[in-house]
């Protein structure tokens, strides 16, 4: 491993910022935040999701940077680093094997983005209707080539990034990538919101519907706090390994928090004033991205073709910089674990990490169509990655996280990395460190079992 003498940091505390909030804004943000804000109580929703982000989700953050700024080593390495000659490496090396097996589905739909960017730019959207985006769809997701095709795409495309390394790969591609995503959300939801009959979508969104409030809610809330955050996937930790000892990691991880939910609300804002103009009611999932919303684009702007197809082609550009962002974050972390324990070149741990990736994900795309009938407990290979990873691996990961700076990380080191070694002054740490004993353990067993059906 790096001496922390030797270990690149970011260069500057906005790249840092940028970086780690690449890392946790991506797809879900667009279509999972507003459409469980829709349906569980509109800004009911939104403010019990605040509350989860700030009594769970940001000192789940915090570990994580604790991690691995105090460790100076890949999330792999973290753990064996802090608390050598124990078991707890292997909480390391399961948020590396998180990242990897996510990574490779995950560019599957990265993919499928820049098909429909390419689509919208090119025509492909117009004088369709609904059943015409539904067969486009369908045909495309099935396909056993072009999906493939995107993938290599959209890989080589982070794979690029990863091999020019952290200040001039990730800190730079996230200066650049992160506030072009923030005009595209705001341009678009400007446009959204003066359409006519927008309103009732608004109405839908951040109207607050308390009689929708349950325990349900509650967990649905911390479950999309939890994922929405990139917790317990590795990402964060293995960033915080570049910040520098100046990074004030409270500010930070607050500053992730509302980058974050202010991308998630503005794409709200774009979804549901649009829908509602044109009498459509938002699906979830990847019609909602890829059926509906082409559908809604051709509706609200079916007599000015070259408008439909210019907000057409921003959405997805704005969907394709979200994913980008957050492969760049999960390929560093299979990378740097490779690149730091193997001693690897660069180059070559990225490479290995790229073949592996495009190995799970043409298993993936070919599970969605030719390779249906092969399954793992009724899933298909893509479902299956997808439920290990989001509903098994990541609380674990995550929970297991707050248990070891709560109770086995020395509070002293704790204390020293919030405070930057007594240079700051952080009068929440004993909060903090109550909420990752007790808390935040306890919620995110919650999650898990909710996730699993116990609480249904």
């Amino acid at each position: 491993m790096e001496h922390h003498g030797n270990r690149v940091n970011f260069g500057s505390k906005l790249g840092a910022i940028l970086a780690a909030a690449g890392s946790a804004v991506g797809l879900g943000n667009i279509w999972r935040f507003p459409y469980e804000t829709g349906n569980h109580g509109g800004a009911a929703f939104i403010l019990i999701y605040l509350g989860c982000i700030l009594l769970f989700g940001l000192p789940i953050m915090m570990a994580e940077f604790v991690i691995g700024r105090r460790s100076k080593a890949s999330t792999g390495g973290a753990y064996e680093k802090l608390a050598p000659g124990t078991h707890w490496k292997w909480v390391g090396y399961l948020g590396v094997l998180t990242g990897f097996l996510i990574l490779g589905y995950y560019s599957v739909v990265a993919g499928w983005t820049l098909e429909y960017l390419f689509q919208a730019v090119t025509g492909g959207f117009a004088h369709k209707d609904a059943a015409g985006f539904i067969q486009m769809f369908t045909q495309f997701s099935q396909d056993p080539f072009r999906p493939l095709l995107w993938l290599f795409i959209f890989m080589f495309m982070t794979h690029l990034v990863i091999v020019r390394g952290v200040k001039d790969g990730i800190e730079k591609s996230s200066k650049v990538l992160m506030p072009i995503l923030f005009i595209l959300v705001i341009v678009l939801g400007i446009c959204s919101v003066m359409l006519p009959g927008a309103e009732k979508g608004i109405n839908f969104l951040l109207n607050p519907d308390f009689s929708k409030v349950n325990a349900d809610v509650f967990l649905g809330a911390m479950g999309q706090a939890f994922f929405s955050l990139s917790l317990g996937m590795g990402c964060l930790s293995t960033y915080a390994s570049y910040f520098g000892k100046e990074t004030r990691l409270g500010h930070t991880a607050l500053s992730v928090g509302v980058i974050d939910t202010l991308v998630a609300v503005l794409a709200g804002l774009i979804i549901f004033p649009a829908a509602f103009s044109v009498g459509i009611q938002p699906d979830s999932g990847p019609s909602l991205i890829f059926i509906t919303l082409p559908n809604v684009f051709q509706l609200a702007f079916g007599d000015m073709p070259f408008v439909a197809a210019a907000c057409s082609a921003a959405f997805y550009l704005l969907l394709a910089l979200a994913a980008l962002t957050s492969t760049i974050s999960l390929h560093e972390v299979s990378t740097a674990f490779l690149h730091e324990r193997f001693h690897f070149t660069r180059g070559r741990a990225a490479t290995l990490i790229t073949t592996g990736c495009l190995i799970i994900g043409i298993v993936s795309s070919l599970a969605l169509g030719e390779w249906s009938s092969y399954t793992i407990g009724g899933l298909n290979m893509f479902d299956a990655l997808d439920y290990l990873t989001a509903k098994v691996m990541l609380p674990v990961a995550g929970m297991l996280a707050a248990i070891f700076v709560g109770w086995v990380l020395d509070k002293k080191i704790l204390q020293e990395e919030v405070t930057n070694h007594g240079h700051l002054k952080v009068s929440y740490y004993p909060l903090l460190r109550f909420i990752l004993r007790y808390l935040s353990p306890i919620s995110i067993l919650m999650i898990f079992l909710n996730e699993l059906g116990f609480f249904k």
